[in-house]
């Protein structure tokens, strides 16, 4: 058995209070081909292995879902040649990958507006999520042309439709305006990758009392070490949610 296979196991034994949902802003493919004199793609290409080896890891370590900023509303402003191949990407990763996520159990799930992306990209995402969509293990969930102030928009309007209709009373509270949302569930652990300390309309309402670890370390470089070490950092942090501990 490999050392980072017996790492990995006591990993597992040791910390039985992991978070249950982490979200990740993948960052850094860019760069991260740049400095190796390789194009953009590249670093998208060796990024989306990534996605794989975390989402496995992810499973191993006890995480109930994992949401990864795959592709924002913003990315559209990037140059032609890129949103063109990160439009392809999905189909690349599925057609690798989907098979594995499947023998490992994993769900595939999709948050934002599908719309505006190619039918072929469109077709491969929802067929990932109708093969998966009886497994019961880790929730992979891709935000795929996804804002979050764009998804409380909607989440509003939806709600204020459904009042206008009398489809229901107006009486909204925080724990059912969660329900309007692409994901409902609140956030334990964002972490970002390559050393940027912003959030980049991620997930603003669900960040509410996260913990936030910005790690140096780019997307392609990402593994199951370092997400062990993220989540050694959270599990040494006191979460008060706004109150003090005894």
């Amino acid at each position: 058995m490999s050392k980072s296979k017996l790492d990995l196991d006591f990993f597992k034994k040791e910390v039985f209070m992991a978070p249950k949902t982490v979200a990740i802003i993948m960052d850094g493919n860019g760069r991260w081909a740049k400095k190796r004199g390789l194009p953009r793609t590249a670093g998208h290409k060796k990024g989306a292995d990534t996605i794989r080896t975390v989402a496995l890891a992810a499973q191993d370590m006890g995480i109930q879902k994992l949401i990864l900023y795959a592709f924002s509303t913003e990315n559209w402003k990037r140059p032609e040649d890129e949103v063109s191949y990160l439009c392809k990407l999905p189909g690349l990763f599925f057609n690798k990958f989907i098979n594995e996520l499947m023998e490992k159990n994993i769900q595939v799930t999709f948050a934002g507006e599908l719309e505006k992306f190619p039918k072929a990209t469109q077709d491969v995402i929802n067929k990932a999520v109708n093969m998966t969509s009886k497994n019961t293990g880790l929730e992979l969930c891709l935000a795929i042309n996804y804002g979050s102030r764009r998804e409380m928009l909607l989440s509003i309007k939806k709600y204020a439709d459904e009042v206008a209709s009398g489809k229901r009373e107006n009486d909204l509270t925080e724990e059912e305006f969660s329900k309007y949302l692409f994901v409902p569930e609140d956030i334990d652990l964002m972490i970002r990758t390559s050393g940027e300390l912003r959030i980049s309309n991620y997930l603003l309402w669900q960040l509410a009392y996260a913990e936030l670890i910005f790690t140096p370390v780019a997307w392609p470089d990402f593994d199951e070490k370092t997400l062990k070490d993220c989540l050694d950092e959270f599990a040494s942090r006191d979460r008060r949610f706004g109150g003090l501990t005894s």
